[in-house]
């Protein structure tokens, strides 16, 4: 079945997550604290493995850190200060005050500083997909947009000042590459400036600076941005890549940002050719920022009918009667053990027109009769109402294997 993205206009991600199964709330565990069901988990895995490849791929090493911290690191960090009314209130343990962190950033400061780095090291740069917390009010609440406990995909590299453009571009390229690969678009780029007031980290000469650095690499890209004031961290400026929903309002998905606060506070060095201690730049980036607003805009921008590589069950298997179900559930464990989602959706569940219906936003519908049983092969449906040529099934296997591997967008046409 074709789906119409102009008659999506509507789509709101929490009708259609709970119609698809996707994620749900309770009130006995809280608001703004959804928990994900078995396809919205799915969802969510196939992403993050996406990003965690990529970032591997670009010389991201992963680590894992605590989501509790005292007190005294975001004190440090300038979180305390600058970010308090976002964050939980202190839990008193053992005489210490420790706080569910609102940032991942303290604790890779901490790690680079745990041991010497030489000049060699750099760019350093540390991934993790972990948990963050803030403490929205009630009434900002939604759906997966705002929640107050967030898997952020995060990284930070630890560079020379003369590395800080390059790392900063190339942060950009994996968003730009993560974009087409989820079948996304920008709304637009914004460089988010400090504005009037006090919660920004009062140092004119590093905000000069970073933001220098974050128009150099802006225009050098060639893509098209706006500047807004009052949209900065507190530490610094950075690049807010803005998406938008179907009713076109925005929000920002992912970001690069130059620090030159943090390694100060926490008395971040390297050791340079010279044999001297030098301090590090900090560059902040989210390929895919929060989990949850990610899947949250993927579900209204694709109206559920996901990217093949995404998609929670990726193959249909119909057999289009019980003598058939064997030959279907034997191509189902062959999917499985290559690595793709493939769900048999037997008689018991209908008709078969009313079956191909209710598969209507898997990729790939697969129909098993008397004669393609017999020959090994099967009838194929994709999702956007193309029927292919009856073909053997290992072939339609390892067709949509290579499409899911490449993260492909396209259904057939790409491997044609």
């Amino acid at each position: 079945m074709s789906i119409d993205k102009g008659a999506e206009k509507g789509v709101d991600h929490r009708r259609l997550g709970r119609e698809l199964e996707l994620f749900d709330t309770d009130p006995l565990i809280g608001a703004g604290l959804p928990y994900w069901l078995p396809d919205g988990a799915v969802v969510r895995h196939a992403l993050e493995e996406y990003v965690r490849e990529a970032e591997r791929r670009a010389g991201y090493r992963h680590v894992y850190s605590p989501v509790l911290g005292k007190r005294e690191l975001y004190e440090i960090s300038g979180h305390w200060a600058h970010y308090q009314d976002d964050m939980f209130p202190p839990m008193d343990v053992g005489g210490e005050q420790f706080v569910l962190r609102p940032s991942l950033c303290p604790h890779h400061a901490v790690m680079f500083r745990s041991r010497a780095h030489s000049y060699r090291e750099l760019p350093l740069r540390m991934a993790e997909l972990g948990g963050m917390f803030r403490s929205e009010m009630s009434g900002v609440l939604g759906g997966l947009t705002r929640v107050r406990a967030i898997g952020l995909n995060d990284a930070h590299v630890f560079c020379t000042l003369d590395q800080v453009a390059e790392e900063a571009a190339a942060a950009l390229r994996l968003i730009r590459e993560a974009y087409a690969a989820m079948g996304i678009e920008a709304a637009r780029y914004r460089l988010s400036l400090a504005g009037p007031g006090g919660k920004y980290v009062d140092a004119p000469e590093k905000w000069a600076r970073a933001t220098a650095l974050l128009r150099e690499v802006l225009d050098a890209s060639g893509l098209a941005y706006e500047e807004a004031e009052g949209e900065a961290a507190f530490y610094g400026p950075k690049i807010d890549v803005q998406v938008a929903d179907p009713a076109g309002r925005e929000s920002t998905l992912s970001t690069v940002q130059i620090d030159f606060h943090q390694p100060e506070q926490f008395d971040l060095h390297y050791i340079g050719a010279d044999g001297a201690k030098h301090r590090p730049v900090m560059v902040h980036r989210s390929v895919v920022g929060s989990v949850e607003r990610a899947v949250a805009h993927l579900v209204e921008h694709h109206a559920g009918a996901f990217p093949a590589w995404l998609a929670p069950v990726q193959l249909a298997v119909l057999p289009v009667s019980d003598a058939e179900y064997e030959a279907a559930a034997g191509l189902a464990a062959r999917c499985a053990e290559l690595g793709l989602r493939a769900e048999v959706v037997g008689p018991h569940h209908g008709t078969l027109g009313a079956r191909i219906r209710a598969s209507r936003l898997v990729p790939y519908q697969l129909v098993i009769g008397a004669k393609e049983a017999a020959d090994g092969q099967v009838a194929v449906r994709l999702r956007d109402g193309r029927r292919l040529d009856p073909m053997p099934a290992a072939e339609l296997v390892e067709r949509v294997r290579g499409l899911v591997a490449a993260h492909a967008t396209a259904l057939w046409d790409d491997l044609a």
